[in-house]
């Protein structure tokens, strides 16, 4: 990989760190607007920015009181969701892969660790994503896809499957 483009990762993932716990209230539990969740949507962008995404989630995770279920399962949930991030085409679309598959992990973390109430978990933390991914980060998203100059800088891949 370019220099550049490593850099951009490293951005990216420090971002993520910084945003979950510094500046998010409650990044962990039930009800959670883990406003980095926005970042995933990078990946629309350019798929590789999804690693940057997923480096930021496991060191955040690392913080989590969930323990190493949280940093195995909820990693996993943020590198599948920007794996089909990176693979769609339409940007409102791309936006539920979070909302749905963190629900679901999550909810199943919350329930099996903190013995909290596997539905209520799951629609608690699918409404939090749903906030910040598909509301807050689509607006965010569809006013950068009409910026040419932020496209540029971020290296829009319209072809995502051609190497980048």
């Amino acid at each position: 990989m370019k220099t550049n483009m490593l850099i951009k990762i490293a951005i990216i993932a420090a971002l993520y760190v910084v945003v979950t716990l510094f500046l998010t209230p409650s990044p962990y539990l039930g009800i959670q607007f883990r406003f980095a969740e926005i970042l995933n949507l990078l990946a629309f962008l350019n798929p590789v920015y999804g690693i940057g995404v997923i480096i930021g989630c496991f060191l955040s995770n690392l913080n989590s009181p969930l323990g190493i279920i949280d940093i195995i399962f909820g990693t996993f949930a943020t590198a599948l969701s920007v794996f089909l991030i990176g693979r769609s085409k339409n940007l409102l679309f791309a936006s539920f892969y979070p909302v749905i598959i963190n629900a679901i992990i999550v909810g199943f973390e919350l329930f099996f660790v903190l013995k909290l109430p596997l539905f209520l978990s799951m629609l608690q933390v699918g409404i939090g994503e749903f906030l910040v991914v598909t509301i807050a980060g689509y607006a965010l998203f569809t006013f950068i896809l009409k910026d040419e100059r932020l496209l540029k800088i971020l290296k829009y891949n319209k072809n995502k499957f051609q190497k980048l």
